[in-house]
């Protein structure tokens, strides 16, 4: 297979929300590019980009997938993205690693909620985009009315490349008015032919915009559009592609993946105006003493690469989707990941779920890495002699967690079947709370996780249950007291004997010290009095649960020359404590997360008010881009548990959050004895 210099290569995610077409338009893209004889179907499960189980049992798309075509002497390695918003790692891992991207919009819908989220994101990566409006060819599409809102809420740099024609409101086709081609559907292909005359000044209208816009590139060409003079097509090219890499253009095409409608066009416009990765500028990354160096994306540079994207495949096992970003791989290479060299035994292109083994790529483009030990997505791979670290892609916090329950006989096959799982999505989160004895799965959202439970259950065939997850409580005291603590057991032989009296007052951690005058108690014994002060903080008695910020002073004591031991002085702290204890004004603690909450302003208002009733105190509040503010605030983990499904139904689903925790507080005291309650059941 013909390897391809980063000139020729263009690498372009399809996003958009879940039903406006993308894995259809992908599908087309191979049709059209002669990749595939003849197209499939999401309906008939038989396409190339959804080809997991979970795919088809959903009609949708749940892991990126990549599809390279070969358009003339180019490569366009066309990366499939999920549209669900569960799945928002893959959005995150893509747009990190590409600079072109196709937004797909369903003409008869319009902007969508998740449409929104990856044009916000795109636009934060600084990634050139093209809209591609498809299903032109359904009922009632109202083209300008479409354009308006789709320009009012992306703004006024959108503009048509292409204008829908048809007769008596029926789509058959569109104009370029780029090139002012018309391109006409005859039932099986699109053949070139005139524009319609009804259409045509509103074409040229559209050809003029496009016109005004290259001669805002440079005064030369400026001065050119005043003299009214014409372009040249070269120029418009050229300018276009200098527009639209900075993004001051946002090309709009029409059409439909269905009939393959505005597919040709789409893909030689990638071509035309989309960056090739040598025009990028030089990527930034760290040498292994964290000195900076750059990687000009080009052959004759040191190898280096970043992983976005892990597979675990049941047949070939986990497989590394790698952007080459600096460099030639070879198959056979040596190459330094995580601390250690790895040789690449085999090197592959990957063609939805078909691994094609190629004995080289080189600069800008994708690869297929297999048999890489501990090797996961974020991880940077570069030649041993010329380490190279690039910066690992920053994803969501997991803000919603349920605790499994299987079989013990299933306990050894869960755990790692939940790291393989894991490894394809770096959004889960996967820990075990030793204190409430449960295993813990968190997400991003309720289906985000149900989908991975069923995964479970399918894939891995394992039955698992869910239960809501415990909050950790902890105690602590507001007071100072003093407590004995005598454990005397005396039967004529070998028998204990070890009295304390020791003081416990607030401080900022549990610490131990002693305070003992005379040799009230021998100083060998001081070890085993903090041992049993410090076993008393791990289950406090006004709940069972752990007792943090105590101060344990041993003041004073007795022992028996033949009787005391360590065991006796150990116990005798620990009933020190239990004897001091309810003098110490006993609290419940519970644990206070940080939330950073993201919503569009026209919401804020509704989120705050659900916010007071969950007991948040309010930060902070800050404009972000695209019209939304961010609410940072301090709020109980309990109030929390459920806030994912309600802030999505409170902002139509654009909200998000990500959490982290903060600190423990005290739970108010009308809430104590309610907290004291259920956790007594649970621990009956």
């Amino acid at each position: 297979m013909k390897s391809y210099d980063a000139s020729q290569i263009r690498n372009v995610a399809i996003l958009g929300h879940q039903g406006s077409g993308k894995t259809t338009l992908v599908e087309s893209m191979a049709y059209v590019a002669k990749l595939i004889p003849e197209k499939g179907s999401v309906e008939r499960k038989t396409t190339i980009s959804d080809y997991t189980q979970s795919e088809q049992k959903r009609g949708g798309s749940v892991q990126t997938s990549i599809i390279p075509l070969y358009v003339g002497d180019h490569k366009i390695n066309v990366i499939d993205v999920p549209g669900n918003d569960d799945f928002i790692s893959e959005v995150i891992g893509v747009t990190g690693v590409i600079k072109g991207a196709v937004l797909v919009i369903d003409a008869s819908v319009g902007v969508q909620v998740v449409t929104m989220k990856h044009w916000k994101q795109l636009r934060k990566k600084g990634v050139p985009t093209f809209i591609f409006i498809n299903k032109m060819d359904k009922e009632q599409i109202d083209f300008d009315v479409l354009m308006e809102e789709i320009r009012e809420k992306f703004g006024k740099n959108v503009i048509s490349f292409c204008y829908p024609l048809g007769h008596d409101d029926q789509f058959d086709g569109f104009a370029n008015a780029v090139d002012l081609k018309a391109h006409i559907y005859n039932g099986k292909e699109c053949v070139e032919a005139e524009i319609y005359p009804d259409k045509r000044d509103k074409v040229f209208e559209l050809h003029n915009t496009i016109v005004e816009e290259v001669a805002k590139v440079n005064d030369e060409l400026l001065e050119k559009f005043f003299a009214g003079e014409e372009f040249t097509q070269e120029e418009i090219r050229t300018s276009l592609k200098q527009s639209v890499i900075a993004g001051d253009i946002v090309p709009v095409i029409v059409g439909s993946a269905n009939k393959n409608i505005g597919v040709q066009t789409l893909m030689n416009m990638l071509i035309d105006y989309l960056p090739n990765p040598a025009d990028l500028k030089p990527l930034e990354a760290q040498d292994e003493n964290g000195k900076e160096v750059v990687r000009p994306t080009a052959d004759n540079e040191p190898f280096s690469a970043y992983v976005f994207k892990t597979i675990v495949d049941p047949y070939s096992g986990v497989i590394n989707i790698a952007k080459i970003c600096s460099g030639v791989l070879h198959a056979g290479d040596d190459v330094y990941v995580n601390g250690n060299t790895q040789r690449i035994s085999q090197l592959f292109v990957m063609t939805g779920k078909k691994l094609d083994p190629v004995d080289e790529l080189r600069a800008g483009d994708i690869a297929a890495l297999t048999k890489l030990d501990g090797v996961n997505s974020g991880n940077s791979l570069s030649a041993p002699k010329n380490v190279t670290i690039y910066k690992p892609v920053k994803y969501p916090t997991a803000v919603l967690f349920k605790a499994l329950i299987v079989d013990k006989t299933l306990e050894g096959k869960l755990v790692p079947a939940l790291n393989k799982i894991q490894m394809e999505d770096p959004c889960l989160e996967i820990h075990r709370n030793n204190e409430t004895k449960q295993l813990l799965l968190g997400g991003v959202s309720d289906s985000h996780l149900d989908f991975v439970i069923d995964k479970l259950k399918t894939i891995y065939k394992i039955p698992v249950e869910t239960e809501k997850m415990k909050v950790v409580y902890r105690e602590s005291i507001k007071g100072t007291a003093e407590g004995d603590g005598r454990y005397v057991k005396q039967s004529g032989g070998s028998g204990f004997y070890g009295v304390v009296k020791m003081r416990f007052e607030p401080a900022e951690e549990s610490v131990f010290e002693e305070d003992v005058f005379g040799g009230a108690v021998p100083k060998n014994y001081f070890p085993a009095v903090e041992k049993g002060f410090f076993e008393a903080l791990t289950k406090g008695p006004l709940a069972g649960f752990p007792v943090i910020g105590v101060k344990g002073v041993l003041i004073d004591g007795k022992y028996h020359p033949v009787d005391s031991n360590e065991q006796a002085f150990r116990m005798a702290a620990i009933l020190a404590f239990k004897d001091a204890y309810p003098k110490c004004k006993p609290i419940i603690l519970e644990p206070i997360l940080r939330l950073r909450v993201n919503v569009e302003s026209r919401f804020t208002g509704s989120v705050l008010s659900d916010l007071n009733t969950r007991r948040a105190r309010i930060q902070n509040i800050e404009e972000k881009d695209f019209g939304n503010q961010e609410i940072e605030v301090l709020i109980p983990e309990a109030e929390v548990i459920d806030y994912t499904t309600q802030l999505k139904s409170i902002t139509q689903s654009s909200g998000f959050f990500n959490r982290e925790f903060y600190k423990y507080e005290e739970v108010p005291e009308y809430l104590k004895d309610k907290v004291i309650k259920e956790n007594a059941v649970e621990q009956n």
